[in-house]
């Protein structure tokens, strides 16, 4: 999940970085000013007399999940990671349980699962810092999305089109945003871009344009390209009534200084740092459930490559 909003090492390391800084921040455009208190499912028959005992209940997988991060995750469990989580739990044998949160997904690890309210994150990068992190059980990437009737088959930031056309729509404190002022176009859009958040600064603050927001402008013809977090929105791509083309941006992309942007991420669960044994249940699972989250993905149109590549 945080992928989403986060999900590059550059990406990861500013969204750690505010999560640790700020307490109760608002999410997006929708959001008052101060985050409601997080909402945790209560424990079914039995859980309550183990988590008093002090010991886990073998039976349950408490998944950490945030209630405000469309389409990733939902409360009622239909989201992209709370399905896969779902086909997790399954192959292990146990039931899902999640606990839910109303602040976005950047702050599950600080909050829930470091507080042991919830023993594991779905959908953060591989290799974050935060946690023990499983094999990945996906990759995916940032993508272009445009209507299908421009004919705009962009693949690349290199592509000199994306200099001529009309609003380009990135998340903030995204590799897209880090490319978009790298191709000169940033100071051309950036009012637009503080619009769709109501010229809410994200500064010091966690700020983010709705992913179904996004596929909205391009659809509606407000803009031109959109290059979010594919399986952001995937989701809204796939239900749009405008017929919309949405392609991997190819893992090309480098800063004027020659380093290059990450465009692709493989995508894991998280554990405590002190918890290898759930790691290593959570690896062996992930191998069961391998059809299951394939299907999902598929289900959700979320575009993949190999893991790893």
């Amino acid at each position: 999940m945080l992928r989403s909003f986060g999900r590059s090492r550059l990406r990861l390391a500013g969204l750690t970085a505010l999560a640790a800084a700020l307490a109760a921040p608002a999410f997006a455009q929708a959001q008052p000013a101060t985050t409601p208190p997080a909402r945790i499912q209560q424990p079914g028959p039995g859980q309550a007399e183990a988590a008093a005992q002090g010991r886990p209940d073998e039976g349950v997988l408490r998944v950490c999940a945030s209630a405000a991060q469309p389409p990733l995750s939902l409360k009622d469990g239909s989201g992209l990671e709370n399905r896969i989580a779902g086909a997790v739990a399954e192959a292990m044998g146990r039931k899902v349980q999640f606990v839910w949160s109303d602040k976005p997904a950047i702050y599950l690890v600080r909050d829930f699962l470091d507080k042991k309210l919830c023993d594991v994150v779905a959908g953060l990068d591989t290799g974050d810092p935060r946690v023990l992190t499983t094999k990945p059980y996906y990759r995916s990437g940032y993508v272009f999305v445009t209507r299908a009737q421009d004919g705009l088959d962009l693949t690349s930031w290199s592509d000199p089109r994306l200099k001529q056309v009309g609003h380009v729509a990135v998340p903030f404190g995204s590799p897209s945003e880090v490319m978009l002022k790298n191709i000169g176009r940033y100071e051309e859009d950036m009012a637009y871009l503080y619009s769709l958040v109501n010229f809410r600064s994200p500064r010091n603050q966690y700020t983010q344009i709705d992913p179904a927001r996004l596929v909205g402008e391009v659809a509606s013809g407000k803009a031109d390209v959109a290059v979010p977090f594919g399986p952001d929105v995937a989701r809204f791509v796939k239900a749009s009534s405008v017929p919309l083309r949405m392609t991997l941006v190819a893992d090309d992309a480098a800063r004027g200084d020659g380093q290059k942007v990450a465009m692709r991420f493989d995508q894991s669960m998280g554990v405590r740092r002190d918890d290898a044994a759930l790691l290593a249940a959570l690896d062996q699972a992930l191998v069961k459930a391998r059809p299951a989250i394939d299907a999902i993905l598929k289900d959700e149109g979320v575009p993949t490559v190999p893991t790893g590549s």
